[in-house]
């Protein structure tokens, strides 16, 4: 084997990740023929847009496009193809999917690069759920062509033919942590950060003084839930609270939760799913608050992509994910680190 420290453009070190390489061809050309044979349309979305996103947590990547009068206009690099592809829908496609390289700053690890690829796709008039059974189906493919019988993530392994487990964050609050989530918010889905903070610091888990009932849940799942996810079998993390699903629309039997879903698989995050919001006012409403916590926390905002919100108004209802393509390829070839799957990774 060669030595881990060289570049990966020495050739020694290349013989080592090409395999890997390799089977990452295989099921990108697998997952493209399934897709293919359920009628998907493969879209190609610019990268380059007016707003990278606006969930305060992701950071996208400025820039300036210089117009052919000299003038300068800021842009951004996507952090999803999302906006682009609703815009799709609203012109008028039904199933659309993208291989999508996407940039997000301030990430870099074991699990992310700062750019990446992300295997995107949506469905009109479909429910969400169905999603999930699209989630099975790429695990199994990815299995399949990376000629793996289990998905490997260090020590974590996970089944990819066994039957998803399905379980809602309330549930999986309850099971692995002991809190009563639902017990933290209001009728109409408010969070109440006190009652989540007598609940967890009777639990032992740390917090900062100034901790919001999102930076709250955010430290009970790394903490206590995702660590116990997918292991043995994939888990779809279901029902997230309407707080924390800014683009889902709420659940028909309870206002407090949302159709959103993340799928995991040895303990790591693969995909996050939504049955999407087509209301461009609650949008606008929810991104205004997505940009304030971001000034909060961060001292900027993004801006609003309005052709998107105007587009909304047009988009029929839909379900929509986005899958970690590069992850899925981790856990098919147990590799250690998210740059082992990349052709060539992002210069350190």
């Amino acid at each position: 084997m060669s030595d881990l420290q060289s570049p990966w453009w020495q050739a020694s070190r290349h013989a080592d990740r090409r395999p890997i390489l390799l089977a990452r061809n295989r099921i990108q050309a697998q997952i493209r023929v399934w897709l293919a044979a359920q009628d998907f349309t493969e879209v190609d979305p610019a990268a380059l847009q007016t707003s990278p996103g606006n969930e305060a947590h992701l950071h996208g990547f400025a820039t300036s496009a210089i117009g052919n009068d000299g003038q300068a206009r800021a842009m951004y690099l996507h952090t999803s193809p999302e906006f682009a592809m609703k815009k799709l829908l609203a012109a008028g496609e039904k199933r659309i999917a993208a291989f999508a390289h996407v940039w997000r700053n301030r990430e870099r690890g074991p699990l992310h690069s700062p750019e990446f690829t992300m295997l995107e796709w949506y469905r009109v008039a479909e429910d969400y759920t169905v999603l999930m059974e699209d989630c099975a189906a790429f695990l199994a493919i990815a299995a399949r062509a990376a000629g793996a019988k289990m998905l490997r993530f260090r020590d974590r392994v996970c089944d990819p033919f066994a039957p998803l487990e399905r379980l809602s964050v309330a549930e999986a609050c309850q099971r692995h942590a002991g809190i009563d989530l639902l017990a933290t918010l209001n009728a109409d889905g408010t969070p109440d950060a006190a009652a989540l903070r007598v609940q967890l610091l009777a639990k032992g888990i740390r917090l900062a003084e100034d901790d919001t009932w999102s930076d709250m849940l955010s430290r009970l799942l790394v903490e206590k839930i995702e660590p116990n996810l997918g292991l043995g079998r994939a888990t779809v993390l279901d029902r997230y609270p309407v707080a924390e699903a800014a683009l889902a629309r709420p659940t028909a039997d309870d206002p407090r939760v949302a159709e959103r879903f993340e799928l995991y698989a040895c303990g790591v995050e693969l995909a996050n799913g939504f049955g999407e919001l087509t209301n461009p006012t609650e949008q606008r409403r929810r991104f205004g608050l997505e940009m304030d916590e971001k000034q909060r926390v961060y001292g900027h905002r993004y801006p609003l992509d309005e052709d998107f919100l105007a587009a909304l108004a047009q988009m029929p209802a839909a379900s929509g994910i986005a899958l970690g393509f590069d992850r899925l390829v981790m856990l098919a070839t147990a590799a250690p680190r998210i740059d082992d799957v990349i052709w060539v990774p992002v210069p350190q």
